[in-house]
């Protein structure tokens, strides 16, 4: 297997033709130091593709779908020679020629300021499976400087998901504590500071939420994913909304924790109350948004109504919900393609569940006209899908970007807000 240069790394990149992949976690990638580096994140330019993924048996569809074509040269650099050799040699025996190693990141790359790096600008606010055995263990780890924390296991309305295994010491909290099911917006101010009061959350205290995938028989409305790794995030944006400092998501769900070979707990963890949440909520009201400012949004010139909705929902084939019978989109709503429909966000996760490469999530908004100068409110059917949309873009550091909660379901039960179906040739000039 041929091995390069950092001085010949550095003129490879200048071509369109090269592909550079970053074969170590996913967590390493976003900017978690995992093998004590001076720089933390990955060089720019490189896509993730972890070596954890070879044991997938798609893995060659992973590859294609990222754009990594054997046309391409592939250059593959890791923490250390023998994850990048096993990744090297299954492109070798995948068809692909041009396959070469880097093996000076950790001891040229790194230590050099003057050779670029990149990192997920929030990246502590997606912890790993160890960070997080770290801490329920009585450690200290990295970047957490409190000394309150609680755990939540989020569900809806699947308290089994949590009793039949859950992470040691997490509590469960359904996501009807924080939204009601009348409308799937958030509850009222005065909800939702009894919600985290009754499950032992204030403002300081350092929430890590995580969901687990699975489709439970009682749960027509939300099943799959979107009962357990999606509502883990709803319940994050509405916490950050209320004014809770310190909210972090498991990057994996309780999948991440499995493939870490943790200990999995079936006991049930009692809710410790506490009297005070310590700050009025909303503390942070401009993460949500609500019909009358997206009707504002949507005629000004430097804001964006953005639709975490599948296309079929997009263009009105369907409404994407057994509750929902009007179908179509808002008329100027920018199409963000949450997956295939209303209840998964596989165009926004990895195989393992983990958050997708941001770099990538970034250059299909940007190509969509989706851009991070402007006022976005992400908005899907009742705010599920649009919370993690926002979730990724808030990780990312854009500046302005929140949460429109009541979605098409609220839009489209008022018979004075203008509606439109089919593809909107103008704008995606698709035929």
């Amino acid at each position: 297997m041929k091995k390069i240069t950092t001085k010949e790394l550095l003129i490879f990149l200048e071509s369109p033709a090269t592909k550079l992949l970053d074969v170590r976690p996913v967590d390493a990638f976003n900017g978690w130091a995992q093998r004590d580096e001076k720089r933390s994140g990955h060089i720019q330019g490189a896509k993730s593709l972890p070596a954890k993924w070879l044991n997938y048996i798609d893995w060659i569809e992973i590859v294609r779908h990222k754009q990594i074509l054997p046309e391409h040269k592939i250059i593959i650099y890791g923490y250390s020679d023998t994850e990048a050799e096993e990744v090297a040699n299954r492109f070798l025996a995948s068809g692909y020629t041009d396959v070469v190693i880097y093996l000076h990141f950790l001891v040229e790359w790194v230590n050099d300021e003057q050779l670029p790096m990149k990192k997920l600008p929030r990246y502590k606010h997606l912890v790993s499976a160890d960070w997080l055995n770290q801490l329920i263990s009585g450690g200290k780890p990295m970047h957490y400087e409190n000394n309150n924390f609680v755990v939540v296991h989020s569900h809806y309305r699947n308290r089994d998901a949590y009793l039949s295994g859950h992470i040691p010491d997490a509590i469960d909290m359904d996501t009807l504590a924080l939204e009601a099911p009348e409308t799937w917006n958030r509850r009222s101010p005065e909800e939702i500071q009894k919600a985290l009061q009754d499950h032992g959350i204030s403002a300081d205290t350092t929430v890590i939420l995580y969901g687990k995938y699975m489709s439970p028989d009682n749960d027509d409305e939300f099943p799959g994913s979107a009962a357990g790794d999606i509502g883990a995030v709803r319940n994050a944006f509405i916490m950050l909304y209320a004014g809770v400092k310190d909210v972090r998501i498991l990057n994996g769900g309780f999948q991440s924790w499995q493939d870490a070979g943790f200990e999995v707990s079936k006991v049930e963890e009692p809710k410790q109350p506490i009297s005070e949440f310590g700050a009025e909520i909303p503390a942070n009201p401009q993460l949500a948004v609500d019909t009358p400012e997206a009707r504002q949004m949507l005629a000004a010139a430097d804001a964006e109504l953005v639709c975490v909705r599948s296309w079929p929902e997009y263009i009105g084939e369907v409404s994407g919900y057994n509750y929902i019978k009007a179908k179509g989109r808002i008329p100027g709503a920018i199409f963000a393609d949450c997956g295939s429909d209303a209840y998964h966000m596989e165009n926004y996760r990895n195989e393992d569940h983990t958050t997708r490469d941001f770099n990538e999530i970034a250059e299909i908004w940007i190509n969509n006209g989706i851009t991070p100068d402007k006022h976005l409110a992400f908005y899907c059917g009742t705010g599920w899908r649009g919370s993690e949309a926002w979730f990724n873009a808030w990780l990312m550091g854009w500046p302005q970007v929140s949460v429109y909660d009541g979605g098409w379901f609220e839009w489209s039960n008022d018979p004075t807000n203008a509606f439109e179906t089919g593809i909107p040739l103008a704008k995606y000039d698709l035929k």
